[in-house]
């Protein structure tokens, strides 16, 4: 079975990911199979920069094909933000909670009509020669009002999907990765690994 290594430590990423490609002939690996893994600095100004980068290090540690992404939430009301300083949006080390409320300070009056955002999600799979394979994915939907739904995780509570009229701390995970936008760039990285599979090593970690 073809190695990929997830450049990633978010537990919820990766248990996404893995649930998004469990029909796929891959051994899905993270952090926990490899001593020393290292932790690359997200200093990208894009989130292009910083899937590549993680992608990238993460491949030429390992040895195999590498599968990082990074995600940011734009909403139009705030000119985009928070973007790519999603995860850290209310401070460096910023819970969940705490962007969530600042998210929500910043849209106080503002109607329904102008909470519009989307979630992008760029991937990028890297080769452990440095080749690089970038796809990216994104969901429309508003920002809600106050935090609905007990799933997800970041910002899932108020974001609501167009079309759906619920959150995505409300959908389950197989409603969420079916039209998420991390579930529609993995789609995208699937057929880019089926191509890909014969250039992993074979051999065992």
């Amino acid at each position: 079975m073809a190695r990929l290594v997830v450049a990633s430590r978010n537990e919820h990423k990766i248990k996404e990911i893995q649930a998004i490609l469990a029909d796929q002939p891959w051994q899905v690996l993270t952090a926990h199979d490899f001593p020393g893994f290292p932790e690359v600095v997200e200093d990208g100004s894009t989130l292009e920069a910083n899937a590549i980068k993680k992608a990238k290090e993460i491949a030429a540690f390992t040895g195999c094909l590498a599968l990082a992404d990074d995600t940011g939430l734009e909403v139009d009301a705030l000119g985009g933000k928070p973007g790519v300083h999603s995860a850290r949006f209310a401070g460096p080390k910023a819970t969940y909670e705490e962007n969530n409320r600042k998210l929500l300070r910043l849209l106080e009056g503002v109607p329904p009509e102008e909470r519009t955002a989307r979630f992008r999600c760029v991937i990028a799979i890297a080769e452990p020669d440095g080749n690089v394979h970038v796809v990216e994915g994104k969901c429309e939907g508003l920002i809600g009002f106050a935090a609905k739904g007990e799933g997800g995780f970041g910002y899932d509570p108020l974001f609501i999907v167009d079309g759906m009229e619920k959150t995505f701390a409300e959908l389950s995970p197989e409603e969420k990765n079916r039209v998420s936008h991390r579930g529609r760039a993995l789609q995208l990285a699937a057929e880019l690994l089926a191509e890909l599979a014969p250039l992993t090593p074979e051999s065992g970690v």
